[in-house]
C-alpha cells in the first residue's frame, strides 16, 4: 500500500514567524496555493499553519502567530494514504503537514489522493458520502447577505437556486474574489502590490473583509455566481467524482437527484471516504 511519502508534496513552500498576515497573503498568491506551513525562522521548526480562511476569521489581526493554527496535526511520511485519508474525512481539514525527527520534510492535501481515488474501483457513491448540511442562496439576493451567510457557516461555496428552487448557479469564494482582482487599492489593502500575481485562481478571498463595497451597493448573487454549473448524480460513484474534480480544480461539486434537484454538495475530504471505507460513519 502505498504511504504519505509516495504522495507528498517535498520540501513545501512555508511562511515564517515572526511575520506578518501580508507576509503569508503574498506567498500563497506567488505560488498559488491556499494554505502553508508555518515555520520558525530561527530554527524551521513547525510552529502552524496559515490557511486563508484562518486569515479571513482573523483579519483585524496582523502577527501571523496569532493568525496561525497552532498545535496543528501532523502525519508522518511511512503512514499509509488510508490512514491519511481517515484524518481529512474526519478532521476535514485540507493540508497536514509531513514530519520527520522532528523536521517538516512534506505537506499532503486531499488533491493528492483524490488523484488515487479516481484511479481505483468503489461502489460508493455521492449520496452516501456527503457529510453536511449544504447552505443555499437565491439568486436574486443581496450578495452582502449571501457572504456573511458563507462566512458564518463557513463553507466556501454554495449552490444558487432560483425561485422554483432550480439550481442555476454556484457561488465559491474564488469567484468573489475574481472580481475584487479588478480594484487595485482593494489589492493593495490585502498586501499585493504586483497586479500580475493577482489573477490566480487560488489566491485569497479576502475581499469582504479588506473592502466594504459589497456591503453597500445592490450587487446581487447572480451578477457573481458561476451559471450552470457542472454537477454530479446523487448515485455517481466516488472516483468518478474525484476524477471530476481533479481534471477540473474543484473542491465541491452540487449533486442532484433523479429530478434534478439539489440534494447536496459534496467537498474533496467527502469523496476521501471511498479510500476509507466508512460510508456508515456518522
Amino acid at each position: 500500500m502505498k504511504t504519505v511519502a509516495d504522495i507528498m508534496t517535498a520540501a513545501p513552500i512555508v511562511v515564517e514567524v515572526p511575520g506578518s498576515r501580508n507576509d503569508a497573503i503574498n506567498m500563497m498568491v506567488r505560488n498559488k496555493l491556499t494554505g502553508l506551513p508555518v515555520v520558525r525562522s530561527s530554527d524551521g521548526k513547525l510552529m502552524g499553519i496559515v490557511s486563508r480562511r484562518d486569515i479571513f476569521r482573523k483579519f483585524d489581526e496582523d502577527q501571523l502567530s496569532l493568525i496561525m493554527k497552532k498545535g496543528c496535526i501532523s502525519i508522518g511520511p511511512d503512514v499509509s494514504i488510508v490512514e491519511a485519508a481517515k484524518i481529512f474525512s474526519e478532521k476535514r481539514i485540507h493540508r497536514i503537514p509531513v514530519v520527520e525527527g522532528g523536521r517538516l520534510v512534506g505537506i499532503i492535501t486531499p488533491t493528492d489522493l483524490l488523484k488515487e481515488v479516481k484511479e481505483m474501483k468503489t461502489t460508493m457513491t455521492a449520496e452516501e458520502a456527503i457529510r453536511t448540511t449544504c447552505v443555499t442562496a437565491y439568486e436574486d439576493e443581496p450578495l452582502a447577505y449571501t457572504v456573511t451567510a458563507m462566512r458564518i457557516s463557513d463553507v466556501p461555496a454554495v449552490p444558487v437556486l432560483d425561485a422554483r428552487g432550480k439550481l442555476v448557479g454556484i457561488l465559491t469564494d474564488r469567484d468573489l474574489f475574481s472580481d475584487q482582482t479588478k480594484d487595485a487599492e482593494a489589492m493593495s489593502r490585502l498586501g499585493i502590490e504586483d497586479s500580475e500575481l493577482a489573477g490566480y485562481r487560488n489566491v485569497l478571498p479576502l475581499f469582504y473583509a479588506a473592502t466594504d463595497k459589497y456591503l453597500s451597493d445592490d450587487r446581487k448573487v447572480k451578477d457573481y455566481m458561476i451559471k450552470d454549473p457542472l454537477t454530479v448524480f446523487k448515485k455517481t460513484t466516488l472516483n468518478d467524482i474525484a476524477r471530476i474534480m481533479v481534471q477540473n480544480d474543484f473542491g465541491q461539486i452540487p449533486v442532484h437527484g433523479a429530478k434534478d434537484e439539489i440534494v447536496g454538495m459534496i467537498y474533496d475530504v467527502d469523496v476521501l471516504r471511498a479510500l476509507t471505507g466508512n460510508a456508515d460513519e456518522n
